[in-house]
């Protein structure tokens, strides 16, 4: 091989080895602009993940939202009253109140709307006089409460058996008018709601799951069936309406409402 034989290939092998340098640093850089750039995706995201708080992914798994700072109640009391617990039969009219049913078939209610439903009530309660308004509540279970809201603010309350006849038939002694009538259940207090219907009185109504809500006014959603979800329900109504329309009258606690009250527990 001769001498300049020799310097062509070594020249060559530089310019090789140059390239190659060339090429792997190259790639080192695009490598390392490439980190960067995905680290800076993994910043932001995770600055994202950091924006969104325990109640926004509650209520993407399961429907509710997160306790609100200005609830009525906190959402241990509504759990423990099981107002949010509806039945197994849910009617086109209350599906919109209810996010899921349990394992054993019983719909839920979504409690932050229980509580928003509630304040509107209170809203729509107050615009009403006491001497203006009667209760219903042929359901036994809710005749504790019933009574004790309907002593406090003065309102006429029919439990047992609504009297046929009192808003419909001038001629009974027992006759009166009325603005308002409230009934804790419209299918075993169709007779009030009939009657009110005819004469076309406001109507509001406590509705569980499994009820119809055609002539009723405002539909008030919850557990019409249990003593301590009533008796949340009148508390916090009672509470709402002293406030609402500043009544200077006291106000009973909720244990008056709902018997043992202290010892009760959230349901499984």
């Amino acid at each position: 091989m001769t001498t300049k034989k020799k310097n062509d290939d070594k020249s060559e092998e530089k310019i090789v080895a140059t390239e190659e340098k060339a090429v792997k640093k190259v790639d080192a850089e695009d490598k390392k602009a490439k980190l960067a750039a995905l680290k800076a995706k993994a910043k932001a995201l995770e600055s994202k993940v950091k924006d969104i708080d325990a109640g926004t992914i509650k209520e993407k798994v399961t429907g509710e939202k997160e306790e609100k700072k200005e609830m009525l109640v906190p959402i241990e009391d509504y759990l423990k009253s099981s107002i949010h617990l509806g039945t197994r039969v849910i009617t086109p009219d209350m599906r919109k109140y209810v996010y899921r049913r349990r394992a054993d078939g019983l719909a839920v209610f979504n409690t932050s709307l229980l509580d928003d439903k509630m304040r509107e009530a209170i809203e729509f309660l107050s615009k009403f006089d006491p001497k203006k308004m009667i209760l219903v509540c042929k359901r036994e279970a809710g005749w504790k409460a019933v009574k004790t809201f309907a002593e406090t603010l003065g309102i006429r309350a029919f439990t047992k058996k609504y009297p046929a006849g009192v808003l419909t038939n001038i001629q009974l002694e027992t006759f009166f008018e009325t603005e308002l009538v409230f009934i804790c259940d419209p299918w075993l207090d169709k007779n009030a709601l009939t009657d009110a219907n005819r004469i076309k009185l406001k109507v509001m109504s406590i509705c569980d799951t499994n009820n119809f809500t055609s002539g009723i006014d405002f539909v008030l959603p919850g557990n019409n069936k249990s003593w301590k979800s009533l008796g949340m329900m009148f508390y916090l109504l009672t509470k709402g309406y002293i406030e609402k329309r500043g009544l200077d009258i006291p106000m009973p606690p909720v244990q008056t409402f709902v018997e043992g009250w202290d010892t009760l527990q959230p349901p499984t």
